[in-house]
């Protein structure tokens, strides 16, 4: 059972790739990417009533701040995320609430903003936009089973590259291979799929590397 003093010693690792806090849920379109980000990525833990320096001062009335928490992951995160939240009271005003979210098994998850889909994944302590190629990973992964790609001249220049280099980005290998960016994208999710690449999420363009620089 989470007890107070679980939530303190969560709180005073400071936020990371696994834990996210709110003092309160203001804006909660805005904290359910938080939650889509970590169960996009490796799960985690969004705590209520959390100041930004990690002090577990709890929330007045965190009831209604669950229920508008609760409101806005039924209604704006597709597919379902279902999770477990845990409400704490502090003292008789003020109270703090641990959201436990799983890696999940169904991603990407994602937000309708007009016609748009948008996915987050975490990166750090932070949560950034999922591009194309991670939305494709994401998706992807769950099916992952026996894929099969021809090691042609690209992926072959792709690996020399990448021996005399950390990182190479989308733009880059496209530019390099002479080859239209839908291939170049098809190219390096097909390679993170066989796990012959790793990709690290960058707000600036996802960087892409061999397995054997990790």
């Amino acid at each position: 059972m989470t007890t107070i003093q679980d939530i303190t010693r969560l709180a005073q690792r400071g936020e990371g790739l696994h834990v996210e806090f709110k003092k309160k849920a203001a804006h909660p379109e805005k904290i359910v990417k938080e939650i889509i980000a970590m169960a996009n990525t490796d799960g985690g833990h969004l705590l209520l009533g959390v100041d930004d320096d990690g002090t577990v001062s709890g929330q007045r009335h965190i009831e209604e701040e669950v229920y508008a928490m609760d409101k806005a992951i039924k209604e704006l995160i597709h597919p379902p995320i279902k999770l477990n939240c845990t409400v704490k009271a502090l003292n008789q005003k003020k109270g703090v609430a641990i959201y436990k979210i799983e890696k999940s098994t169904s991603a990407p998850h994602y937000l309708r903003e007009g016609k748009k889909k948008k996915s987050y994944v975490r990166v750090a302590d932070r949560s950034i936009q999922a591009s194309r190629e991670m939305w494709e990973i994401m998706k992807r992964k769950n099916n992952s089973n026996n894929v099969i790609f021809k090691y042609g001249k690209k992926e072959e220049l792709l690996m020399k590259a990448l021996a005399n280099q950390p990182y190479i980005t989308l733009k880059e290998f496209m530019n390099m291979a002479r080859i239209p960016v839908y291939i170049a994208s098809k190219t390096l999710v097909k390679l993170v799929i066989a796990n012959v690449l790793e990709v690290i999420p960058q707000e600036s363009g996802d960087r892409f590397k061999t397995k054997a620089h990790l």
